[in-house]
């Protein structure tokens, strides 16, 4: 008896044994049942998942001698000579070679012929997608007004090419793509019709592999069954075929969690000197991740893993969670992509490989803002060790301005530099934190730094100052002497402006000092060179900064007559 290949010989006969299209089989066989039969059929769906097979059932159905009916007997004439396909009433034809017009008009020129011996004359166009407009348009008043004796049905894996006005002619059914349990039973019901034994996870992996498709998964069936020698393991499917494995994918893993980059290069190395490829490689491990991440979300359903639940060791699952997986699976796409243009494709992988090994340090964003938070709300509330006057500061600060504490914390210590304390003046309140909730300490850095760039005398002025202290809507600064005390009122308002920007409390500024400060005589400035960028009056006046350093004072030019003299 010849060889004939597991897909031929498992073809579905009836409607009982088409398997995986429930809807299908159950509308049609009601409609035959009802005797409702359309003149037009149009099947539609992805390779493999039973389109033809759908159609020779319906035609058996429909010449059985003793039908219509939804159970052909399979035993007539009839139902022999279509499951032989020498049916002279049921035509098959090839819509990919059969595309021109004539085709179509020739079909026109038979239908007006009754069925030699049968019910009906049957005509099932496979791939009928790939029929010409011209064609199309030849066949639209024939599939809409037929004889009665005729039935078209279409089958085609692309129903977007089929015009609207063919579909409109048409009851239109949608296959679907076979699951991995409904392929793994299937399988395993024609391993023991060849007498094989097969092991679940080589079963499983052949399912997964046929991506929804009955047809593809006999045809990787018979390669396999071909060198398995009477029995069907995962190993020999391995070995044959160059691929990874899940358990030599499940040790690279480990050694790559434990962080052991010596251990995971080497076992790559040994895994690519097997003969497994590089893309190959790169894709069992992009299968093996996205397994270990439906791990991670409670998934231990075996025909959405992949494999068996065992397949991924118990260690590797509680090391990594979701979003290192997220990661790492994000990672290897990102492998794939990038080997097309790679200068070595290998080192791409190892480097891969190699950032794998760090998988464990990787923090996530959200975990990273989860901890922060948690360590602040321990601080401030003191459950922390020694965390109490770090939290009693935390939380007096809290109503301070951000730019205050910006500036305090990049202020140095001037004990910690060795330098001496500023002066102190009779009557002044403590330094730091002032009774209205300003720090003064922070203020006066955030000042000096705001006027220090072209206030030099002024910035001078204020560095040598005493204590500070807010005194309601003043802000009185404890001067040198009277130059200083001098030199603070002729800028006082630059320094409101800048303090009003940094605490958002309008503060006069009073300079006290215990000599009493000269008139301020303040330089012209023009509003053409205001710096718009620090709030500056104007640019720097080198003779006014004589005049205030020396306490000089600036005189008229000499006469015509006098040039010889010289400046008092």
């Amino acid at each position: 008896m010849p060889y004939e290949i597991t897909a031929t010989r498992k073809r579905p006969q009836t409607f009982d044994d088409l398997a995986g299209q429930e809807f299908v089989s159950t509308t049609l066989r009601a409609s035959i049942a009802s005797g409702r039969i359309a003149h037009a059929y149009l099947f539609s769906g992805p390779r493999g998942c039973g389109k033809t097979s759908t159609a020779r059932i319906l035609a058996r159905s429909l010449n059985c001698e003793r039908g219509p009916t939804d159970k052909p007997c399979g035993a007539c004439d009839s139902c022999l000579s279509i499951a032989k396909g020498s049916s002279l009433d049921v035509i098959e034809i090839d819509g990919a070679s059969n595309t021109s017009v004539e085709n179509v008009r020739q079909i026109k020129d038979e239908v007006l012929f009754p069925p030699n011996s049968s019910k009906y004359k049957i005509y099932i166009i496979d791939e009928v997608h790939m029929l010409s407009n011209s064609a199309f348009n030849a066949l639209l008043k024939t599939i809409e007004e037929p004889p009665p004796y005729i039935v078209f049905i279409f089958a085609t894996t692309e129903l977007h090419k089929v015009p609207a006005t063919i579909k409109s002619r048409c009851q239109q059914f949608g296959f679907r793509l076979f699951s991995l349990d409904v392929i793994k039973g299937l399988l395993r019901s024609a391993a023991d019709d060849m007498g094989l034994e097969a092991d679940d996870d080589a079963l499983l992996w052949i399912a997964r592999e046929a991506t929804g498709s009955m047809r593809d998964a006999y045809t990787l069936f018979d390669q396999v069954a071909s060198f398995s020698d009477g029995r069907i393991t995962a190993a020999k499917i391995r070995d044959k075929l160059g691929l990874v494995g899940s358990e030599r994918m499940g040790a690279l893993m480990s050694l790559c969690v434990s962080g052991d980059r010596k251990g995971a290069l080497e076992t790559l190395d040994a895994i690519l000197d097997s003969g497994v490829s590089v893309e190959q490689f790169a894709s069992d491990a992009v299968s093996y991740i996205r397994s270990l991440l439906l791990v991670a979300s409670g998934i231990e359903r075996e025909s959405l893993l992949g494999a068996p639940r065992s397949s991924f060791p118990a260690a590797l699952t509680e090391a990594l969670d979701a979003p290192r997986l997220e990661r790492a699976l994000s990672g290897l796409f990102d492998l794939y992509r990038d080997m097309r243009y790679s200068v070595n494709p290998r080192w791409e992988l190892e480097l891969a490989v190699s950032r794998l090994c760090a998988i464990r340090d990787y923090v996530s964003s959200a975990e990273l803002s989860r901890t922060i938070r948690g360590m602040k709300a321990a601080i401030v509330e003191g459950r922390a060790p020694g965390a109490a006057a770090v939290g009693a500061a935390l939380r007096e600060a809290s109503a301070v301005s951000p730019r205050i504490e910006a500036a305090a914390a990049e202020r140095p210590d001037p004990a910690a530099a060795g330098a001496e304390p500023p002066a102190e003046n009779p009557g002044s309140a403590t330094p730091g934190l002032d009774v209205d909730g300003i720090d003064t300490v922070a203020l006066r850095a955030s000042l000096l730094a705001a006027v220090g760039k072209n206030r030099v005398v002024l910035s001078t002025c204020l560095e040598r100052s005493g204590d500070w202290v807010v005194d309601g809507d003043k802000l009185v600064i404890h001067c040198l002497n009277g130059y200083d005390a001098g030199a603070v009122l002729a800028d006082a308002g630059l320094l409101a402006k800048k303090a009003l920007d940094i605490t958002g409390r309008p503060l006069r500024i009073e300079p006290r000092a215990a000599e009493p400060a000269p008139a301020p005589t303040p330089p012209a400035r023009s509003g053409d060179d205001e710096d718009s960028d620090d709030g500056d009056d104007g640019p720097v006046d080198p003779v006014g900064i004589v005049e205030k350093v020396f306490r000089g004072r600036r005189v008229s030019a000499p006469a015509s007559n006098e040039r010889s003299e010289s400046w008092t």
